[in-house]
């Protein structure tokens, strides 16, 4: 790692209030309907980012449902303490999966590198099926959002590699 990017994430905040996004129609029914729903990878979200000292502000459940990820969007672009967000689904081909196609109007700027290194790094595990990934990472009003595929395995990979390295370096500059 270079002098310049040890001390910019030595400047950068170590503890992000997060906001993280389950985004299945399937398990959004089955909550309205009143349902137990199992969030594997909500959990494992939940769990690693509290594990490296974030703040979990909310987590919830929505639809691949462009006005429901829309609000969600404004809610952490509207929030006066939430400094990153986590999509966790919506990210594939599927017709119905409108994730990235809904958050990117929204970013200033956006992270190709993220998505890039991703499928680089999923790759190794999954092989050439790691075309078929849409993550995304940008940045706007100061604040950073990821966009990751729904399964628990992408969901880890996602959180140890990228986004708990990276989040408080992405923030730093975000508001610069």
């Amino acid at each position: 790692m270079s002098e310049s990017i040890r001390k910019h994430k030595a400047e950068a905040p170590q503890s992000l209030r997060f906001g993280v996004f389950t985004v299945s129609t399937s398990r959004y029914k089955l909550q309205e309907e009143g349902e137990q729903v199992r969030d594997v990878s909500g959990d494992l979200i939940e769990s690693l980012l509290k594990n490296a000292g974030h703040v979990l502000s909310f987590r919830k459940i929505i639809a691949d449902d462009k006005s429901m990820i829309e609000k969600g969007i404004l809610q952490v672009l509207d929030s006066p303490v939430l400094e990153a967000a986590i999509l966790c689904g919506g990210t594939g081909i599927a017709p119905s999966d409108i994730t990235i196609e809904t958050v990117l109007p929204y970013l200033e700027k956006i992270l190709p590198g993220f998505g890039e290194i991703f499928r680089h790094l999923s790759f190794s595990q999954i092989g050439s099926a790691a075309i078929l990934s849409r993550a995304v990472a940008g940045v706007a009003k100061g604040k950073a959002f990821f966009c990751i595929p729904g399964s628990p395995d992408a969901a880890k990979l996602c959180l140890e590699r990228l986004i708990l390295p990276e989040a408080g370096h992405v923030v730093k500059h975000a508001r610069e």
